[in-house]
């Protein structure tokens, strides 16, 4: 959980002892220019109170000193360092453990908020709508208009209503709000998760315990995606991708028998697209790593999943289409 390793501050202000609306967070690893440019669109925020929180997560010297002296008068913003990268599940569960804000937003650090008004808008939604429990942004391309297509995490037929409101089961992590007191009773990120599914494994806890997960299409940031510090299908990026899914499934109780069609699946979709020897890696590491004892979803938990993903991704034979025969996305 949150807190088991120790940041350190690298300028003069902490989030204030007072209670304020939200956390924004940021993760960094060096991505000097993209990240100066999030911390702005962050700082920029009007109509709530905020603290803006970047965890660098072994960045070049030449890069932290870059953004410790650009923002260090800055007295909503505290910037913190770690001596190596933990992991995008594990820096975000540190990162929201400095502050106490009523909700948390993450933003990436190759992004930036649509409009001066995304942080108080959602917020507002958080408070109209008591059961929320978490609210996915609009992840928009490069023009701010376009849906950034590699950064659509919902069934595809979902697409033409980017700029829609409806409940779904995960979120985008690239921009993104979780209310706080669902965060805590949910549990946080798994750090084992590293990287990919750390989202979907986290709704998946909140919405057994009752919270609702929607994304809001009016909402949106604005996805450079750099092509700095990113890892390829062909790396560990699919291996994390194929186990953690798999951990997930057997998380919920499903069986290794059950989940061969799953790891074919994903086996030949990795051959399609020169992977798959980080698939077939995916898989061990998923065999090799103990899990919890199952939990059994819940009756609202399944009618839940039922309404918002499995009949949003439509009949076996679309999905295989969509899982097997389609190329992986770029994802964030």
């Amino acid at each position: 959980m949150p807190g088991e390793v120790k940041a350190s501050l690298r300028t003069e202000h902490r989030p204030p002892l007072e209670p304020y609306d939200a956390d924004i967070i940021i993760l960094s690893y060096n991505r000097p220019t993209e990240t100066a440019d999030a911390i702005r669109s962050a700082l920029a925020q009007r109509g709530l109170t905020f603290h803006v929180t970047v965890l660098d997560q072994g960045s070049d010297p030449e890069a932290v000193r870059s953004l410790t002296q650009g923002f260090a008068k800055s007295f909503n913003f505290s910037l913190y360092t770690l001596p190596e990268n933990l992991g995008v599940a594990a820096g975000r569960n540190l990162a929201t453990s400095l502050g106490h804000g009523q909700i948390i937003i993450a933003l990436d650090n190759d992004a930036v908020f649509a409009s001066e008004w995304v942080a108080a808008n959602a917020l507002r939604a958080f408070r109209y709508k008591p059961d929320l429990g978490a609210l996915g942004f609009a992840i928009l391309a490069a023009d701010g208009v376009q849906p950034d297509a590699s950064s659509w995490g919902y069934p595809a037929r979902l697409l033409p209503r980017f700029k829609d409101r409806f409940d779904t089961t995960t979120f985008v992590g690239a921009g993104h709000a979780i209310r706080r007191v669902t965060w805590s009773v949910a549990g946080g990120y798994d750090p084992s998760f590293f990287f990919t599914w750390e989202e979907y494994d986290f709704c998946l806890r909140a919405i057994a315990l009752g919270w609702r997960i929607s994304y809001d299409g009016t909402l949106g940031v604005i996805h450079k995606v750099s092509p700095g510090a990113r890892m390829g299908w062909d790396a560990a990026r699919m291996t994390y991708f194929v186990r953690n899914r798999l951990l997930i499934s057997r998380k919920w109780g499903a069986s290794w028998l059950s989940l061969t069609p799953r790891m074919l699946g994903y086996l030949i979709k990795a051959q399609c697209n020169g992977c798959f020897i980080a698939a077939l890696s995916g898989i061990r590491a998923a065999r090799q790593t103990e899990t919890p004892p199952p939990r059994k979803m819940p009756p609202a938990m399944r009618h839940y999943l039922a309404l918002n993903e499995t009949r949003q991704r439509g009949s076996w034979l679309e999905r295989l289409r969509a899982e097997v025969l389609g190329r992986i996305r770029t994802a964030p």
